[in-house]
């Protein structure tokens, strides 16, 4: 809603006196008018221009004749030109001052009457009546807390900014009392305050409001990622590491003890990773796993003469003719007597040489190779033996058919370590004729249960 104020000139008592010698009248402007030479009648004071903080709480400030006045800033102003014309024609009071017949018109430098000014006003040197300015001639009787303001034959005892009287006496306004001026924190000071901010927060550009500190991109305090959040931060670690007790730096991780089945054969730890390494004759596999290089195919060492037998974790070279006097060689590993040979009548007929690797530490019971006859005699029984190799009692053999057997580990080996067996077939018919074969099995036990 807007207020409409009238302005009404203020009518001044005009005052006349004359003596009664030649005379001529001069006007002493009163309170809020001041003397215009150049239209030769009082003007009325813009206080609010030389009032310093005329109006308080928001309110503006409205000049009129004589005074001025606080208003809202809603207010609407009608001004009577008439009524100001008239208010500041009357606005005087009239001096007698002596003239001289030389010149009616300026008044004498030394007058033989001195005006009269009213209080608060001194007599010029060329006879005018001027405003006292008793800030400038510490003629006021402010205190020293407070601050002088000049007035038109008068003065005013003021408060500084951000003070208020409390009878005689200016005290501090507590700012951080009043409506709420600070985004967080108001701090308050003598005669003014300031704003804080919560830890993770600034001050903007308005000294009030507090708007979030991205410390991930002012100073990123992180050791390796850092995620802003309102008012505050939190790292993380890449892959591999973990937040130390401080939140702040990362640590490595150390894989290789959190678990003893990460690798199989050996963990390295490295700076956010570890590695997996496998003993030597074995190659890792899917980053984790240990699995045998075949060495006849890739670095076969062996002679001509020779041929080689790959094992978990190497390899052997065995001679390709395995066969000892008397015995030849018929075919590939295969060794017979000759029966032309009396020597060969109590030796088995004839001895075939196998090779085999298992891995340390197998499983028991375990079956591991299978013996058979390779050619069937009518009317004949076959029997299976462990003839030698079995001192420690590692192995059983489990006849399955006639023309059978089942070699079985029933203890443990740990390797690396070579165990020759020899198996032995007796075949017996019904004319008692007897003759038996052996298979000279070498078993290779590798280092390791992989």
């Amino acid at each position: 809603m807007l207020t409409a104020v009238f302005l009404t000139a203020l009518i001044l008592i005009t005052v006349h006196s004359q003596e009664t010698e030649e005379t001529i009248t001069y006007t002493q402007c009163t309170d809020g008018y001041e003397w215009d030479p150049v239209r030769q009648r009082c003007k009325d004071i813009d206080e609010c221009e030389i009032v310093p903080d005329a109006c308080k709480g928001g309110m503006k400030c409205v000049n009129h004749y004589g005074g001025y006045l606080c208003l809202p800033r809603t207010a609407q102003i009608i001004v009577n030109e008439r009524e100001e014309a008239a208010a500041e024609s009357t606005s005087g009071r009239n001096n007698v001052i002596r003239r001289t017949p030389a010149d009616p018109h300026r008044a004498p430098p030394n007058p033989t009457h001195q005006i009269q000014c009213a209080a608060g006003y001194e007599q010029s040197d060329h006879n005018v009546c001027q405003d006292i300015d008793e800030c400038a001639t510490g003629t006021h009787n402010c205190r020293a807390d407070q601050v002088c303001v000049n007035l038109r034959g008068s003065f005013s005892c003021q408060c500084p900014p951000g003070y208020q009287k409390r009878g005689d006496q200016c005290v501090d306004i507590d700012e951080c009392t009043l409506p709420p001026y600070c985004h967080h924190r108001c701090v308050n000071t003598p005669g003014s305050y300031y704003c804080q901010c919560n830890a993770g927060f600034q001050l903007a550009s308005n000294n009030h409001t507090c708007v979030d500190i991205n410390e991930c991109d002012a100073n990123n305090p992180c050791a390796q990622q850092c995620y802003n959040i309102l008012g505050s931060f939190i790292c993380q670690c890449n892959p591999g590491f973990e937040l130390s007790s401080d939140r702040i730096n990362c640590e490595d991780t150390d894989e290789c003890r959190t678990s003893s089945y990460i690798c199989q054969y050996q963990c390295v730890n490295e700076p956010g990773k570890f590695s997996c390494v496998c003993p030597e004759g074995y190659q890792v596999v899917g980053g984790r796993t240990c699995q045998d290089i075949n060495e006849c195919e890739t670095t076969n060492e062996c002679r001509e003469d020779e041929i080689c037998w790959n094992y978990h974790g190497g390899f052997r070279c065995y001679p390709r003719n395995p066969c000892q006097e008397p015995y030849v060689l018929t075919s590939e590993n295969r060794c017979v007597c000759p029966v032309s040979n009396a020597i060969c009548r109590e030796l088995p007929y004839s001895v075939v040489y196998k090779y085999m690797s298992i891995r340390s530490d197998r499983t028991v019971p375990s079956d591991i190779f299978q013996i058979q006859a390779t050619t069937i005699y009518p009317n004949t029984i076959n029997t299976f033996r462990i003839k030698s190799g079995n001192e420690n009692g590692e192995f059983y053999l489990r006849q399955t058919s006639a023309v059978s057997a089942m070699l079985v580990l029933v203890k443990s080996l740990s390797g690396p370590r070579e165990h020759i067996v020899d198996l032995e077939m007796l075949t017996v018919n019904s004319l008692n004729y007897r003759t038996s074969s052996v298979l000279r099995l070498t078993i290779i036990v590798g280092p390791y249960a992989f």
